[in-house]
Formats: structure tokens, C-alpha cells, sequence
């Protein structure tokens, strides 16, 4: 498959490079490829400039958002939550028509410091706004309850653990369960319609209360049944 990943930062890195490896057709989605190639800093996550990266990952094109998702079978939102629906908007919503779309970003706050809050919640979520913007895509939440390293190599914990898809399209769930098992993942739970992304999004504060007691995100929710 052709796959765009929206998100140049830690989560679009690691789809991309995985996604690369398993022999699927990768093109990394920015807002100036120009730009973005001539940075010669750290992003804010600590990452080398993304030129470093990418020379290393030579399999792997650069473009426009909406160059990247105007050539794709399925679309990897791996943006920043409160940064998705814009990017989106660049992207285009006729380049997202009958896209699958993998929405993998969480609707965290910073405004108030750390750790985040969530600025939708509840009776609303992330993944549900962006079908609302983009009534034709064919959106489902999924991996937003893992560290980035982890959505990709879940074999990396000691045993088994779970990781949940949310959507409105069976067919579109059933490439994106697919694409996890390829990804490793052997416990793909389908909670049912896209409002049940709410609870998914919902677990980040859990998640991150969990990284501070623990000292690190290499961990995963298992669900023993």
C-alpha cells in the first residue's frame, strides 16, 4: 500500500520507518519540505534534524501534505492533536475522499503546563471532530494509547499486550487491524463505532500519570479476559 504520514516528529518517524520496512510505499507529509529539509536543529522532542533522519530512510519521499495524501491508499494523522484538523485542512479533503484515515494523534492541552489536561472529552473526541470536518474520509482511531516506539515494535515488552481500534467503517477498521498485526500487535481489540475513541482518548491521563510512576513509556495496557 501507499501510505502518507502527516508529521514529521516522533510518532510520524516511527509509522514511517516501520511502514518502510514491511515493504509499503511511504511518503512523509510537512507543511514546507523545503524548509524541513534545511533544519539543522533538534525538533522539540529531542530528535536529530529531520535531513539526518531521512538519510537513513532513503526509501522514504518528502512533500507537501497535500502532495503526500493526493498519492495515498490510507493517510496516517500523526500530527499534534491540537494540530490535526489544520493539517488535515491542508491537506485536503478531496485528497482524503474514500482515504483510510488512521488517526493515531490525542486531543492533549498544554496551556496549562504539565501534565497536559484534554481539551475535548466525554461527549466528544479528536477522532470524531476530524470525521465531522471530513465527512468522506474514513477515519479510525487507533495506537493513541502507546508510546511511539511501541505502536511499531510492540514485541519490544516482555509479553503481550492490547491495543484497541475505533471507527465507523468495518472495512476500514479491518485494513487498519491488518496493518497492526503486521506492526506485531497480537491482541487487536474493535470497541465499535468511532464515539467509542472517546474512551480510548480518555486513558491518556492514566497513561501518563503511569509513565511518571514508572520513569519510562515502554509499557502498554494488556487486557486479561
Amino acid at each position: 500500500m501507499h501510505f502518507a504520514v502527516l508529521g514529521t516528529g516522533t510518532v510520524g518517524r516511527a509509522v514511517a520507518g516501520r511502514l518502510d520496512e514491511l515493504g509499503h510505499d511511504v511518503t512523509i507529509g510537512t507543511r514546507d519540505p523545503r524548509a524541513t529539509l534545511a533544519r539543522t536543529e533538534a525538533d522539540g522532542m529531542g530528535n536529530p534534524p529531520y535531513a539526518e533522519w531521512a538519510a537513513q530512510h532513503t526509501g522514504i519521499r518528502l512533500a507537501s501534505f497535500a502532495g503526500a495524501a493526493g498519492q495515498a491508499d490510507a493517510v496516517v494523522n500523526a500530527t499534534s492533536g491540537e494540530a490535526s484538523l489544520e493539517v488535515l485542512a491542508l491537506a485536503g479533503a478531496a485528497n482524503l475522499k474514500e482515504r483510510v484515515l488512521i488517526d493515531i494523534a490525542n486531543p492533549l492541552d498544554f496551556s496549562r503546563g504539565i501534565p497536559p489536561t484534554l481539551f475535548v472529552k466525554d461527549t466528544d473526541s479528536l477522532a470524531e471532530q476530524i470525521q465531522r470536518a471530513f465527512p468522506n474520509a474514513r477515519v479510525v482511531k487507533t495506537l493513541n494509547t502507546l508510546t511511539a516506539a511501541l505502536m511499531v515494535r510492540p514485541d519490544a515488552l516482555p509479553e503481550g499486550s492490547s491495543v484497541f481500534v475505533s471507527g465507523d467503517d468495518a472495512d476500514a477498521k479491518g485494513v487498519v487491524s491488518t496493518l497492526l498485526k503486521e506492526f506485531g500487535h497480537t491482541d487487536v481489540i474493535d470497541l465499535g463505532d468511532l464515539s467509542t475513541a472517546r474512551g480510548t482518548e480518555m486513558l491518556l491521563p492514566v497513561w501518563l500519570r503511569l509513565w511518571g510512576a514508572l520513569g519510562t513509556p515502554t509499557f502498554n495496557f494488556k487486557i486479561v479476559r
